[in-house]
């Protein structure tokens, strides 16, 4: 059931998986829906929903030119895996560092990652704002994603700093993505980033608008930033 709906729903983005892929996405739902008893992943446990609305979902942002072979990739505030996972199982030659603030979330990842065989995963517990003045990481990624996390101007504040110059960071977004859009031009200039692109997404079955938000890092990101939460909110970008 849940592998048919699977692949129905990547048809929309033109996305083929071998017998190995669709295996390993079946096994990652079964572990999601039966740690999601005794932990709170996701509030979708039905097949079509996972599918649609988690799995086709995090692929939509996956765009062979943003994702170059073995590119080092930060899934910021990953949750239940979206989009790190799925991105992983179609791509495992990525470095993929998944982000959270939730060790009991990380650790399902870790037992999901181990159950999968994916090769060049990490993991990162912390916030946002306290790991990007760390100088293993900051400027240390290729990609950034990031799913349901801000409103896109403090998005930018938590995301651009980990990023290489040249570097994308990849914001999957809802309803609201050009208010957002408008609302982030401060904060694009001041952190270094330029809106390379905005992909509008159309899930199947679905009406809502989405897109895909893909922001270059084109200068330098100032020291200071990300700001504590409570400095950010009193002065937002």
């Amino acid at each position: 059931m849940f592998r048919h709906e699977l692949e129905q729903a990547l048809q929309s983005f033109d996305i083929t998986l071998t017998a190995h892929q669709a295996d390993q996405f079946c096994r990652f739902y079964d572990m999601l829906i039966e740690t999601n008893k005794v932990m709170n992943l996701t509030a979708l446990t039905e097949p079509h929903e996972v599918a649609v609305k988690h799995m086709a979902d995090s692929l939509s942002c996956y765009d062979p030119a943003y994702f170059t072979d073995g590119a080092s990739l930060l899934d910021l505030g990953t949750g239940a895996g979206f989009p790190g996972i799925p991105l992983a199982i179609l791509r495992p030659d990525l470095h993929i560092t998944l982000f959270d603030s939730l060790q009991k979330r990380l650790n399902f990842l870790q037992s999901v990652v181990t159950e999968l065989g994916l090769e060049h995963m990490s993991f990162l517990h912390g916030r946002a704002e306290d790991a990007a003045h760390i100088k293993e990481y900051r400027g240390a990624f290729q990609i950034v994603t990031c799913r349901a996390v801000a409103r896109l101007n403090i998005l930018l504040e938590w995301t651009l700093p980990y990023l290489a110059a040249g570097g994308v960071c990849i914001a999957l977004k809802g309803a609201q993505f050009k208010e957002e859009i408008d609302e982030s031009q401060r904060a694009l200039k001041i952190l270094g980033g330029t809106m390379a692109q905005i992909k509008p997404i159309q899930l199947p079955g679905l009406d809502d608008k989405r897109a895909v938000l893909y922001i270059e890092k084109i200068g330098d990101t100032p020291k200071k930033y990300p700001r504590k939460p409570k400095a950010a909110a009193k002065d937002p970008l």
